[in-house]
């Protein structure tokens, strides 16, 4: 008797902190964000091809301007793929919504692929730092209750665990406490995805996979005490998420992109 085919794994591209802007020129630390983000993406195609979801994880927009979110909602039609957007502490969450909503990319919860993929708002209006608040919580506790026989992926904008950079680990996710609460009560959570530290991490806790992605634009300088910059190429991440709850991922970088960093800033 011929087995069935193994189903296949869901493609998941995460894009995380593009900072773009309502100008076409716009810099930040001397790298132009439309430009390498284009750069990003077109790795992205070349090496992965075609996602069955673009999940982009905050500080799609250094101005908050409706004009750099559509750039972005422009820039990855290319794909054809369906998008979860979030925000990031860069974000005018208000403008984000708005205009995720005319791409379609304003889902909170997705289940696909024998997955359930979670978008939290770990955003603060007016600073730098991440929060979840107590409807977010609330959220988070109901959207993994409903589909507990499901992995699941949890993604939000700050880092929830310390990964080893001072002047980072002290504006990530405050109340992780209360959010690790939560997933600790779901024991079908497999990884949880982060953007906003401008680099790549991969870690554990109590069997879930910890994962951060570099940005489309400048890098952070790991485990820096201080605000720090490197001058990587700006990346993405790919994840093959099985619907047993098996994963594989990697990080890819547009090492073709060239740009001169201004590594003397003291901050973004």
């Amino acid at each position: 008797m011929t087995r069935p085919d193994k189903a296949p794994s869901l493609r998941v591209l995460q894009i995380t902190d593009p900072h773009l802007m309502a100008r076409a020129e716009g810099a930040l630390l001397g790298v132009n964000t439309r430009d390498s983000l284009s750069a990003v993406i077109g790795e992205a195609r070349r090496h992965h091809g075609q996602p069955d979801l673009i999940l982009a994880t905050g500080d799609l927009a250094q101005d908050g301007s409706e004009a750099a979110y559509r750039v972005f909602g422009d820039s990855l039609a290319c794909f054809g793929s369906d998008m979860a957007w979030l925000a990031g502490n860069h974000d005018d969450t208000a403008t984000l919504a708005r205009t995720a909503a005319h791409y379609g990319a304003d889902r909170r919860q997705l289940v696909r692929g024998g997955w359930n993929i979670v978008l939290l708002d770990s955003s603060v209006a007016g600073q730098v730092h991440g929060e979840l608040v107590a409807r977010e919580l609330t959220f988070l506790d109901t959207a993994l209750a409903a589909e507990p026989q499901r992995p699941a992926l949890v993604a939000l904008h700050h880092h929830p665990v310390d990964i080893g950079s001072g002047w980072m680990d002290r504006i990530g996710l405050r109340n992780r406490e209360a959010f690790w609460a939560v997933i600790d009560r779901h024991p079908q959570v497999r990884v949880v995805l982060w953007g906003h530290v401008h680099q790549a991490f991969d870690g554990e806790r109590n069997g879930v996979r910890l994962l951060a992605t570099p940005s489309t634009c400048i890098q952070f300088a790991r485990g820096s005490r201080e605000f720090a910059v490197e001058p990587l190429a700006p990346g993405y991440r790919w994840l093959e998420l099985a619907p047993d709850g098996g994963l594989v991922t990697e990080v890819r970088r547009a090492d073709g992109f060239r740009f001169e960093l201004d590594q003397n800033s003291s901050g973004y």
